[in-house]
């Protein structure tokens, strides 16, 4: 089960993170990983241990995103799998917050999903197969965070996006889904400092943070064939943190 075996997959923001954990477990699952990524330096390390490809692509240039997808499909002739991964989560607090604070993020997160997925659904169309698996989080289309109401905007405004994809090209055999990740053990994450992680892993049921392949493995599933018959639909990878009502319920 969850052959990807001769599919060609691209990872954009598959260098480090979530990103990598993705790129690794797709490719664990036979997959032919490409990696798109500003991060040179690790993006063609983590495309050398996986036998795959590196493409230096800066996801905000709309001109930069359809020469590398025309491109991947010329070399390989088709894209079966697209995991559009690239995200930043700056902390900004509302009042403290520029027009240019928040047009980065939705550009970085929002944006580039759209014409990601637009520069690929185009060829998925052509060859009647597809899979498009966005990475969202719950921040945003289930919970809040101070600080963080522009990265909660550009995820939930993800999932409205996803939905109407799934509707639109259903019917080429294209599927599209998300992937919800809660707290999830990568470099940014550590960078909130070791009090920020361990108030968090006391928060979490499981008492334990994610790994980035926990994530990919979630990806590796929407992206197989037995995942065929879903799309539209958005699975949450955190440990049971969305689930209690309230800190006294955690055990």
């Amino acid at each position: 089960m969850f052959d990807l075996t001769k599919k060609i997959a691209l990872v954009t923001g598959g260098a480090n993170g979530i990103g990598k954990g993705i790129s690794t477990m797709l490719q664990k699952a036979g997959a032919f990983v490409i990696i798109a990524d500003l991060d040179k330096e690790n993006g063609e390390k983590v495309a050398k241990e996986l036998n795959g490809e590196f493409y230096d692509l800066d996801v905000t240039d709309l001109d930069g995103i359809e020469k590398t997808v025309d491109s991947i499909v010329e070399s390989h002739g088709k894209i079966d799998i697209l995991a559009s991964n690239t995200g930043i989560f700056p902390q900004k607090f509302i009042e403290d917050m520029s027009e240019a604070d928040y047009d980065k993020v939705l550009d970085v997160n929002l944006k580039s999903s759209v014409f990601v997925s637009k520069a690929v659904l185009k060829h998925m169309k052509k060859a009647n197969y597809g899979r498009v698996i966005f990475t969202s989080s719950v921040t945003g289309p289930i919970t809040g965070y101070p600080g963080w109401a522009h990265y909660g905007a550009s995820k939930a405004a993800q999932l409205g996006f996803m939905r109407s994809a799934a509707l639109e090209y259903a019917k080429y055999g294209v599927t599209v889904n998300s992937v919800q990740p809660g707290n999830v053990l990568t470099e940014g994450l550590k960078a909130q400092g070791e009090e920020y992680l361990e108030g968090t892993k006391s928060i979490i049921p499981m008492h334990e943070l994610g790994k980035p392949e926990d994530i990919g493995a979630a990806v590796a599933f929407f992206a197989s064939d037995e995942a065929g018959y879903i799309t539209g639909q958005s699975i949450v990878v955190d440990g049971g943190q969305i689930l209690p009502e309230e800190p006294d319920g955690i055990l």
